[in-house]
């Protein structure tokens, strides 16, 4: 017998997700007899202690008889149980400074660490992910500061809908402005951007179209790989080797800067790979006035991402001289929306997602063991960082 336990979340602040939901659990039980699930006790998912109980899952403190543990963000230290398999999102394989006590704790304590991002298909894609649920709640969000900093329409909070069914009821009859619309990335962020730029009756332009002509009624350009990056020397883009190489490569979004009102950020971004843009760039002919970062890395892709905020309070404003922190919706600013658990505002529906996804494509694997796709996300195997992970071992202090 296989005992999963799902963990309460710990990190502050708390996050609702959970991994599997109750009617997944239960659909779980009644397929894979050999598998028992778990719920820690927690006030604060989505799916609250009672639904998992009738939904026949033990609900207990004390997981320590579980194999395998489950969770979504960063798990405190002092929740850790030595020798356990772990499945979340750790945020520790860019080497962030912030969780770098977290590693060295797992190391530590001897745990196996499965991490959700580095769960990957042959190809690369990721298996599992958020994405869409953070693309849908940013692009609200950037929308939503957009109408408060222009007074040209309103919307109200995502966490104020009691889910994706209702948050679409608000968007029948909005009116948008004659805006131009950027939306960057080619993955579930962005298609979850699409989605909300669909649904306000937003229409989608091509790249010269949106550079060169004026409209009449709101648009909106998707722009993929090789409409933000070119080769500095051949003046080309090719998937593979800018991901291989992307110091080779430059950004070519800087005339984008000049004809649009808000950014939808959806990018995949680290230290080698170029920024959007500059704070150089940023002069009298920089027109965008709102930017939605929905991949929200501090400092990377957007420069003028200064750190998260939170759901209750999304935006905050960057001074276009001195690239300091200012209140929103200011006259000399750039509105920033950056907070680092978006699709934590339709809880239910992103765990939905999630729970399906990891069914379908992770759990056989890590039942049965010996999976290239489970070993592959194994940055750290009984306190030992795995091979493909080795670069990550300075930073664990070995």
């Amino acid at each position: 017998m296989l005992k999963i336990g799902l963990i309460r979340e710990g990190k502050t602040p708390s996050d609702n997700r959970v991994a599997i939901t109750p009617a997944q659990c239960r659909w779980l039980h009644k397929n894979f007899p050999s598998i028992k699930v778990a719920a820690q006790h927690s006030s604060t998912r989505c799916f609250n202690d009672k639904e998992y109980e009738q939904a026949g899952v033990e609900v207990k403190e004390d997981l320590s008889d579980c194999g395998i543990l489950l969770g979504i963000k960063e798990v405190p230290l002092d929740m850790l149980i030595p020798g356990k398999t772990y499945l979340f999102f750790s945020h520790t394989k860019k080497l962030q400074p912030h969780n770098q006590k977290l590693f060295k704790a797992i190391l530590e304590k001897k745990i196996t660490l499965i991490d959700y991002e580095c769960l990957v298909h042959d190809d690369g894609q990721r298996v599992l992910g958020f994405g869409f649920f953070a693309g849908i709640v940013g692009a609200h969000n950037g929308m939503m500061a957009y109408g408060k900093r222009t007074g040209t329409f309103k919307l109200g909070p995502v966490h104020e809908c009691k889910d994706y069914r209702t948050l679409i009821h608000t968007y029948f009859g909005l009116k948008i402005p004659n805006i131009k619309i950027a939306v960057t990335g080619s993955g579930r962020v962005a298609h979850g951007v699409l989605e909300v730029m669909n649904l306000m009756g937003i229409t989608e332009v091509e790249p010269d179209e949106y550079l060169e002509r004026k409209f009449s009624y709101p648009v909106y350009v998707q722009l993929k790989g090789a409409d933000l990056y070119t080769h500095k020397e051949t003046k080309t883009y090719k998937r593979e080797h800018f991901h291989n190489n992307p110091t080779e490569y430059r950004s070519r979004f800087l005339p984008y800067t000049k004809c649009t009102d808000i950014l939808m950020n959806g990018v995949y971004w680290d230290e080698h790979v170029p920024r959007l843009f500059e704070t150089t760039d940023i002069d009298d002919t920089f027109s965008i006035q709102t930017i939605a970062d929905i991949t929200d890395d501090e400092h990377g892709s957007i420069p003028i991402n200064l750190g998260d905020q939170t759901i209750g309070d999304p935006v905050y404003g960057v001074d276009k001289i001195t690239f300091e922190k200012t209140g929103p919706f200011e006259t000399n600013s750039i509105d920033v929306m950056a907070v680092g658990n978006l699709p934590n505002e339709l809880p239910r529906d992103a765990s939905q997602y999630f729970g399906e996804q990891l069914i379908k494509y992770v759990l056989e694997d890590l039942v049965k063991g010996n999976s290239a796709l489970i070993d592959r996300a194994k940055i750290v195997k009984d306190g030992r960082v795995t091979k493909d992970f080795e670069y990550m071992k300075e930073y664990g202090g070995l």
